[in-house]
């Protein structure tokens, strides 16, 4: 089956009931329906929906992702759970291990086909096919339809029937969108503004770097705004706690990479900001697409600086609308910046090229370390000598003669 639909339209619970409802009558103690997808996030986003439906009965089931312990995802391997689901990378590697049994697997889902054919996961994705049974159902299900994609079905799909194929992706029509050009240097004073004076409460912010993220993050929490950053560095034990304290109100604002554009479900999120321009139109209907959920309502505010005036006008021609654009009155857009995001280019090439002349240099001084003390450990050893000559017999001395 092939489903194509926009972001926040339920393709989760589209998928799963069916599977749940047909796992019901099945015995208990093997997998038999596995879920793959790009992000943990994700992972993790849909075995909770996959708790919430199968509350009532006896199903099981488990997310694997890497991060975390292999242990408790082996216990789930082992104990044969009803769903996995799981990331491709982390998958293949409990699959290398014996206790690993897919012999009874009958559904196989591919959530988010586009954002793993984004991420690489291809390659990863064709090895699990070869291992596991090829009578099965196969679920493919993507928010988007480039060519690759269509091409994708093509290969791993059989005479498969199409649920929902929309022409052209576009933002939901409940989230009002609107652009906010300004300089680059003052985007974070902006956003500071926005939020201190209540236009924005709650906010998912959208940058394009990990670097940045964390740059902006920092920048946040010094104006006094409780923020956190979750993006592809942190460990998971990070990203769950910036995850939850963000869906709980402790953070009022998260500052995300596209990691979290397909990842990220927080019921009535009121705003969503695209601190950088996506340079991709599929990048921005994602991001967004985490306001305005379900067909609720929901704001969609990008900032806008000179320079990325030409990816804005390729969104808007992908989306086939102007976007409005806005002046907050009462910002003062002549201000000096207070700090610097973004550390200028030519820069950040000679901070690289002097960490690299470092790493090198102390690689050389590593280098003739070992060489020295191998060279040390080659050498004969020579026998501990004493003040005496030591002493022989008249046979030892004839021996030493003749030898």
């Amino acid at each position: 089956m092939l489903a194509c639909a926009p972001t926040g339209s339920g393709k989760t619970a589209a998928f799963l009931l069916p599977i749940l409802h047909r796992l019901l009558s099945k015995p208990r103690g093997r997998t038999r329906a596995l879920v793959i997808v790009p992000t943990r996030e994700l992972a993790a986003q849909i075995l909770e929906e996959f708790n919430a439906l199968s509350t009532h009965t006896a199903l099981t089931g488990a997310a694997v992702f890497g991060g975390v312990g292999m242990g408790p995802q082996e216990h789930a391997f082992r104990a044969g759970v009803d769903v996995i689901v799981a990331t491709p990378g982390r998958l293949l590697d409990h699959m290398r291990a014996r206790y690993v049994n897919f012999s009874s697997l009958e559904y196989l889902v591919l959530d988010e086909a586009d954002r793993m054919l984004d991420m690489g996961f291809l390659p990863d994705i064709r090895r699990v096919l070869r291992a596991i049974p090829q009578k099965r159902q196969t679920l493919f299900f993507s928010a988007t339809m480039p060519p690759e994609i269509a091409a994708l079905t093509r290969e791993m799909l059989s005479n498969p029937a199409t649920i929902q194929r929309e022409r052209q992706a576009a933002p939901a029509s409940g989230i009002t969108q609107a652009v906010y050009p300004v300089s680059q240097e003052l985007k974070g004073a902006l956003l500071v503004h926005l939020l201190k004076t209540g236009q924005v409460a709650q906010a998912l912010v959208f940058t394009r770097t990990k670097h940045r993220a964390n740059r902006v993050a920092n920048f946040l929490v010094g104006a006094g705004v409780k923020a956190e950053r979750i993006h592809g560095n942190r460990s998971q034990a990070q990203r769950t706690q910036a995850l939850a304290g963000f869906k709980d109100g402790r953070y009022p604002v998260l500052v995300a990479t596209d990691i979290a554009a397909r990842g990220i479900d927080v019921e009535e999120l009121g705003h969503v900001v695209n601190f950088d321009v996506p340079q991709a139109p599929d990048d921005y209907v994602h991001r967004v697409g985490r306001t305005g959920r379900a067909e609720a309502v929901g704001d969609a505010f990008t900032f806008v600086s000179p320079q990325e005036e030409n990816d804005l006008r390729d969104i808007e021609k992908a989306i086939n609308r102007r976007l409005p654009r806005v002046t907050v009155p009462d910002f003062d857009y002549a201000a000096k910046p207070e700090g610097r995001l973004e550390v200028p280019l030519a820069q950040r090439i000679a901070e690289i090229r002097s960490r690299k002349r470092e790493e090198r240099a102390r690689a050389a001084v590593n280098a003739a370390r070992r060489g020295a003390a191998v060279r040390h450990q080659g050498r004969p050893q020579r026998p501990a000598t004493s003040s005496a000559p030591p002493s022989r017999s008249p046979q030892g001395q004839r021996r030493s003669r003749r030898g």
